[in-house]
């Protein structure tokens, strides 16, 4: 299938690594230019060098932390700067710690706002107007599970990342005129450090797998292939969606 992704050009937020990693490398693969991002100039480097080499293709990469107002609008700057337009936007940060409500301070929920709502909304407001001019574009938010069935010992997560999604849908309705689609994917248990991680601190991570009907955790570029197909041109009917790349885990009925 010819996704039409080919030229198209295509930002992915904290691209280094994990999903955001597999999500650039997969829209490489079916010929969109991207530009990639990542706190880390070394981890950036590396991975610009190995899309590059697999995709056969030239990769920008823009070093920035995006919950930083003045690195995210020079990251948006730079992208600006070097293609005019952004075709598709996919939004993603890291995860925040896990824990428990009384383990956290004010100072880390505004934390957690500005790595998953404030990042979100200046990368749609930096890359928004080029789309309505082209009166094309795809913007995808990678969140998680946690939106649509909270998970035990992740409060921040819980919380703040649902504020993203009551964003998602709103701009879904307010960017359709201009044929822009916006969705949410919501990534299952996947092989990725974070995962890692989240087992070692959270003993009830380790029965995880059990729950899954597939009876697996998703490879990371099954997830991918799930974000591409949304950035593309066969997805052009679908809009202000939350889906979940999860092997079955999630037990409601929407």
């Amino acid at each position: 299938m010819d996704l039409g992704l080919k030229n198209k050009t295509a930002f992915v937020a904290a691209s280094s690594q994990g999903l955001g990693k597999s999500v650039a490398l997969e829209l490489a693969l079916e010929g969109a230019n991207v530009i990639i991002n990542g706190r880390n100039k070394e981890n950036l480097e590396a991975t610009r060098r190995e899309i590059e080499k697999r995709a056969g293709r030239k990769v920008l990469a823009f070093a920035g932390d995006l919950s930083i107002a003045a690195e995210r609008d020079q990251v948006v700057k730079n992208t600006l700067n070097s293609c005019s337009t952004v075709d598709i936007l996919v939004t993603n940060s890291g995860g925040p710690p896990a824990g428990k409500f009384e383990s956290f301070s004010l100072q880390d929920w505004e934390n957690t706002y500005n790595q998953l709502l404030t990042s979100t909304v200046g990368l749609v407001s930096g890359f928004m107007d080029g789309m309505k001019k082209e009166r094309w574009g795809r913007i995808i938010a990678i969140t998680s599970l946690a939106v649509k069935q909270p998970i035990n010992n992740l409060v921040l997560s819980n919380s703040v990342r649902a504020s993203v999604v009551g964003l998602i849908k709103t701009l879904a309705n307010e960017l359709a005129i201009f044929n822009i689609t916006v969705n949410n994917v919501m990534p299952g248990y996947t092989e990725t450090d974070r995962l890692k991680q989240l087992i070692e601190k959270t003993p009830s991570f380790t029965s995880a797998k059990s729950e899954i009907p597939l009876g697996r955790f998703a490879k990371p570029e099954e997830f991918a292939a799930a974000v591409a197909f949304l950035a593309s041109e066969r997805a052009g009917y679908i809009t202000g969606v939350s889906l979940a790349v999860d092997g079955g885990w999630t037990k409601g009925l929407f």
